[in-house]
This record gives structure tokens, sequence and C-alpha cells, in this order.
């Protein structure tokens, strides 16, 4: 059971709800906008925030409903539960429907880690809007809370070797995502963040 229950976590990682969602209010491809990402920010951008902010919370809901699964029938045992994070932040990264293009899966991670560890993740939470509030840059947050994250897990929480070693992973893969990100940020073309879909000049 636990092994179909991470085969569950990978495909419910993989519902594109950006995609859907743009496709079904507008008829458009969200891939063929922005930035080309089917997550919550380039939805946000491209498409409002009505669709951003539900593109946002039901890729965060995926994660934590494919981890409270593995712990409810599957195993709450820290490996499983750990492993079932991965996988729905690899469902959403690399979608099957979607050709494996998928998003950055930082809201994926957001909710698997909501249920797994939430009082690092607030911390971290409390970071990153610090930083996209001073910068204004939401892939800057990102990484930077992606890169605290384990480093708060080990401090508040001091847990199993598993949800650690999920933390980590998750941070690092969270920043290998934005790769592109930190070029552009190198260079200075990187998106500033506004809350809401760029009106045309």
């Amino acid at each position: 059971m636990t092994i179909l229950l991470l085969i569950v976590a990978y495909f419910i990682g993989g519902i594109p709800f950006g995609y859907l969602l743009v496709r079904w209010r507008t008829g458009e491809d969200v891939r063929a906008k922005g930035s080309g990402n089917i997550g919550a920010t380039n939805v946000l951008r491209s498409s409002g925030r009505a669709l951003g902010m539900a593109t946002l919370l039901l890729d965060i809901a995926k994660g934590w409903v494919a981890v409270w699964l593995m712990a409810r029938y599957g195993s709450a045992e820290p490996l499983w539960t750990a492993l079932a994070a991965v996988a729905v932040i690899l469902g959403h990264a690399f979608p099957a429907v979607l050709k494996f293009q998928g998003g950055k899966a930082v809201a994926s991670f957001v909710g698997a880690f909501a249920y797994l560890a939430p009082l690092p993740l607030l911390a971290i939470t409390i970071v990153f809007v610090a930083v996209v509030a001073v910068t204004r840059f939401i892939s800057l947050g990102s990484i930077v809370g992606a890169g605290l994250f384990p480093l708060a897990v080990w401090m508040i929480d001091h847990p199993d070797t598993p949800l650690l070693v999920a933390a980590l992973a998750g941070g690092v893969f969270i920043i290998w995502r934005h790769k592109g990100n930190m070029e552009r940020l190198r260079a200075g073309t990187e998106n500033v963040f506004t809350f809401g879909k760029k009106k045309a000049a």
C-alpha cells in the first residue's frame, strides 16, 4: 500500500492546476505566456490575481493531501511520509500529463511540509515574506527560504533523519529549479513582483 501511495502522491503532484485553470477560464495555454511556467506566480502575472491565488492554494493543497494520504492510509513512519513529500514535489515539477514539463514546485513543497514540519515552515514563510517585501523578487524569496528551510527544520524540530534528508533534498531541488531565475537576478533582468496582471501600455 505504501508503494501505491507514493505513486498516487506523484500523480497528485502532477495535476497541473495552473495550466488547467487558465485553459478553462481563458482558453489559452499558460506555458505560452510570461515565463512559460505553470505555477502560481506566472499565472498571477499573466492571467490575474484570482487565477493566481487559486493556483497557489490548489498547489499547496495537493502537497498536503499527498502526505496526509500516506500518513492516514499507508504509513505514518517518517521514512514513508518524507518519501511522499518528495514524490508530490517531483510530480509537480515533472508531470506526466504535460510531458514532464512542470513548475518549480514551491507551492507543493509548502503543502507537503505544512503537514510534516509546520513550525519550521512558518518561520521560513516569515523570511520569505520579508525578502520579497524588501526586494520584490519572489524568486529570491523562494531561493533564500529553500536554502534556510533544512536548517530551520533541524533547529526547531530536531527531526528523524528521513524528514531532515527530505527537507534538505527539497530545498536543494527548489534552488536548482530556480537556476534560470538566479541567472536573471545576476543579470538584473528578473521580473519584479506585482500583485496582479500587468496592464497593457
